[in-house]
């Protein structure tokens, strides 16, 4: 079911006001949205990995709707949320993977976002996820660009318009960004 940007923020908006029969409405209007963020969360998961695409988006999407009193701002802000709410569910997999045997952190890249398929140099994702910690108590900015860009595989441009800022802002602190991340990470 392909929705109008229009008719996701009007369901956001009355289930943020009340209307529970807009959260039932709401996962027709964004799934497949929800399974592109999902999509490329998981592009990085090394094989044999347990969680797939649709359990990331299900369980998410439980997760969101189980808020109370939910302050979508914007259709923006709703999926940068679900962003967020579906790095931590990959964290957290990868925690429980990790401690179940010694070497479980999967491998994620920081490179060539815009071309998921190019070989890079991997990091560890818990080491990102601390090192992002970090950089967003520093720098909230820069740590919502890494996620979106990074996490939701958002352009420059969605990147901008989702955070109200211009493309090059983006482009100077995604480069930052990265720069600072990596040299956290080595330190780890």
């Amino acid at each position: 079911m392909k929705s109008s940007l229009g008719e996701i923020s009007l369901l956001l908006l009355n289930w943020r006001d009340g209307g529970d029969a807009a959260a039932s409405k709401l996962m027709p209007a964004v799934y497949s949205e929800l399974r592109r963020l999902a999509a490329c969360q998981m592009r990085n998961e090394l094989p044999g990995h347990t969680l797939q695409t649709t359990a990331l988006v299900n369980e998410a999407y439980l997760k969101l709707v189980s808020q109370k009193n939910p302050q979508w701002e914007s259709r923006a802000h709703f999926f940068g949320v679900a962003s967020r709410v579906m790095r931590e569910i990959l964290v957290e997999h990868t925690r429980k993977r990790a401690a179940l045997k010694r070497g479980g952190a999967r491998k994620i890249y920081l490179e060539d976002v815009a071309e998921p398929a190019a070989p890079n140099k991997g990091v560890d994702l818990l080491a990102l996820d601390e090192a992002l910690q970090r950089l967003e108590k520093l720098d909230p900015q820069q740590g919502r660009i890494v996620e979106l860009r990074f996490f939701s595989g958002l352009s420059v441009e969605e990147t901008a318009a989702a955070l109200g800022i211009s493309p090059r802002t983006v482009k100077r602190d995604w480069n930052l960004a990265k720069v600072w991340l990596h040299r956290e990470m080595r330190t780890l």
